[in-house]
């Protein structure tokens, strides 16, 4: 029973229906994410301004082109999903194709609600960095999730459709819209962290008289204890570069300086010829 396919307990018409059902409801997912965005634009311009505005347009924007891209993607994937089913279905009826092929319909279900709720994800993730209760990672996950069920949808609309079909062409551009809008989507939250966080950490504007002067004292000590062991290391490179000369020798010190040429040693009295009183 394990092993059975789960499409086997499902009548044809229901599972005909199931797939119609589940990319209607992909694509309402996707124009409601839409929606929702533009709602999250409005509110955070009315609710921020300066860096923080700024920030967060840029990813509301990238988050709406990625929308933008599933959207016509889906849109796609329908159409060749229906030109998979007429060529393929013969005398057949279109529920009777989809029992036929059930584990490919599953598939195609599987990978539609993957993109859907990939996209929904993206959404609820987008708000919370918004109004700034979510973490920026989880933008990016999201990105990749969705990058990944889009791989799905085109693997399984690919395993069926004519390898000169027009619409499997589009579904594929479409895919890689999708992954480009998805790396927009990254660079632009990263990008975005790294700006907030650069301006919280020099952003005084908020603190009173007494919090300037603590932070001031702090940051001085700060300043003097780095100071401090600044010429420590300093005092330490100048003991190591003295024992490295006194273990090399002044000869091997000056190779290891490049192209100097260790001094020649002294030789005393080779050049003299000895007075003749004496034995050589």
């Amino acid at each position: 029973q394990e092993l059975r396919p789960k499409s086997l307990d499902i009548k044809q018409e229901e599972l005909g229906d199931m797939v119609e059902k589940e990319m209607a409801s992909t694509s309402e997912a996707i124009e409601d994410a839409v929606r929702r965005i533009e709602e999250m634009m409005s509110q955070a311009r009315n609710e921020s301004s300066g860096v923080k505005l700024e920030v967060n347009e840029r990813i509301l924007n990238s988050c709406t082109d990625l929308m933008k891209a599933i959207r016509l993607l889906v849109t796609t994937s329908t159409n060749l999903q229906k030109e998979i089913v007429e060529s393929g279905r013969g005398a057949a009826t279109t529920q009777e194709f989809y029992a036929k092929n059930s584990r490919w319909t599953e598939g195609l279900i599987s990978a539609s609600k993957a993109v859907g709720w990939g996209a929904t994800q993206l959404v609820e993730s987008a708000d919370r960095v918004v109004l700034h209760t979510g973490k920026y990672e989880e933008l990016i996950v999201c990105s990749h999730e969705i990058a990944a069920s889009t791989a799905q949808l085109v693997a399984a609309s690919k395993v069926k459709a004519e390898k000169n079909s027009r619409n499997l062409g589009r579904l594929q551009e479409c895919s890689r819209n999708v992954n480009e809008m998805a790396a927009n989507v990254v660079a632009s939250t990263k990008s975005g962290q790294e700006q907030i966080e650069e301006k919280d950490t020099m952003d005084f504007s908020g603190m009173s008289l007494i919090k300037l002067k603590k932070e001031e004292m702090e940051t001085q000590v700060k300043v003097l204890e780095l100071e401090k062991r600044l010429e420590g290391e300093r005092v330490r490179l100048g003991e190591l570069r003295k024992q490295h000369y006194a273990l090399a020798g002044p000869c091997d010190v000056a190779e290891d300086d490049g192209d100097a040429k260790p001094a020649p040693a002294p030789r005393r009295g080779v050049l003299k010829k000895p007075p003749l009183a004496q034995k050589p």
